[in-house]
C-alpha cells in the first residue's frame, strides 16, 4: 500500500473522528436555539424580567432564576475563587511537599466527584443548622464544585513557564512573592483566566448542589443571602419534570437563556486573553 494512500486514508480517519467529536455539541446548539429561540420571542422582555406563571397559563417570566444565578455565581466566585488560586499557587511552588502532593490528588479527584454529594455535604453543615434553604449555602456548595478546575488550571498554567524566567527575576533581586504574582502570574495569565472562567460556567449550570442548598426560589425575587434564591438550572430542572405544555416552552427558553449567558462571559473574555509568547 503507497504511503501517500496510508497518509491521506490516516488523516481521513481523523477528520471524521474529529468532526463525531464534536457533533454532539452542535447538535445541543441546534436543539435549544431551534426550541429556545421562538419563546424568547413570543415572550419578549416579560420573559426575562418577569415571574413564572400559573401552571398552563402562558410563560411569565425567568427574571429571579437570572438573577439567582448571576447571584450564586458572583458568591461562589467571591468564595471559592482566592482560596483555589492561592492553592494552584502553592501546589506549583511546592510541588514536592506533603501539603502540595496531597492537594493535587484531591482536587483531581474532586474534578469528577458527583457533585450532587456535595449538595448534600452542605445541606449538613448549614442548610439544616440554618433551618432553611439559602443563598450563601447555594454558592458554598458552588465554590466547592469551582475550586478544582481553577486551581489545576492555575498549577498548570504556572508550571509551563520556562524555569529560566524564574532564574531571572530572582537574580534582579525580587522577592519569590513578587516572582510569582508579579512576573510568573502575568506570563500565565490566560491559562489561570481559562481556568476562573471554566470554573464559573461550570457552576452557572449546575443542578445537582442546588437541590438541597438554594432552595429554588423562582416567584419572588431575591430576598437576602439567608433566603431561598431561584436558578435557571434549577428552573429548566423542575419545570421539564411538570405535565404542563407551557413549563415545558419555558424550560426550553431559559435553556437558550442560559446558554446565551455562558457564551457572553466566556467567548468575550476568552478571545480578549493574549497569549505570552515564550
Amino acid at each position: 500500500m503507497p504511503r501517500d494512500f496510508k497518509e491521506k486514508f490516516f488523516l481521513f480517519g481523523i477528520a471524521i473522528i474529529a468532526v463525531l467529536t464534536i457533533l454532539p455539541l452542535f447538535h445541543i446548539i441546534y436543539s435549544v436555539v431551534v426550541e429556545g429561540l421562538p419563546v424568547l420571542l413570543k415572550g419578549g422582555f416579560k420573559f426575562l424580567f418577569g415571574t413564572l406563571a400559573p401552571p398552563g397559563d402562558g410563560l411569565g417570566g425567568i427574571g429571579p432564576a437570572i438573577l439567582g444565578t448571576f447571584i450564586l455565581t458572583f458568591l461562589a466566585s467571591l468564595i471559592g475563587l482566592p482560596i483555589a488560586v492561592m492553592t494552584g499557587v502553592y501546589a506549583a511552588e511546592y510541588p514536592e511537599s506533603i501539603f502540595g502532593r496531597l492537594a493535587r490528588v484531591l482536587l483531581t479527584i474532586m474534578m469528577e466527584f458527583p457533585t450532587i454529594l456535595v449538595g448534600l455535604f452542605v445541606m449538613q453543615i448549614l442548610v439544616i443548622p440554618m433551618g432553611r434553604y439559602s443563598a450563601i449555602a447555594g454558592a458554598l456548595a458552588l465554590a466547592i464544585v469551582m475550586m478544582p478546575y481553577v486551581t489545576v488550571y492555575t498549577e498548570e498554567a504556572l508550571k509551563s513557564i520556562p524555569f529560566m524566567y524564574r532564574e531571572a527575576a530572582f537574580g534582579l533581586g525580587l522577592t519569590r512573592f513578587k516572582v510569582v504574582f508579579r512576573v510568573l502570574a502575568r506570563m500565565a495569565k490566560k491559562g489561570i483566566v481559562t481556568g476562573m472562567l471554566i470554573g464559573m460556567a461550570k457552576v452557572a449550570g449546575e443542578t445537582a448542589p442546588l437541590l438541597f442548598t438554594a432552595g429554588g426560589a423562582n416567584r419572588i425575587y431575591f430576598a437576602g443571602v439567608d433566603r431561598p434564591v431561584g436558578a435557571i438550572s434549577l428552573l429548566i430542572y423542575n419545570l421539564v419534570q411538570q405535565p404542563y405544555e407551557n413549563y415545558h416552552e419555558i424550560a426550553w427558553g431559559a435553556s437558550l437563556v442560559l446558554m446565551l449567558i455562558f457564551l457572553a462571559i466566556f467567548l468575550p473574555l476568552r478571545l480578549s486573553l493574549k497569549e505570552v509568547k515564550l
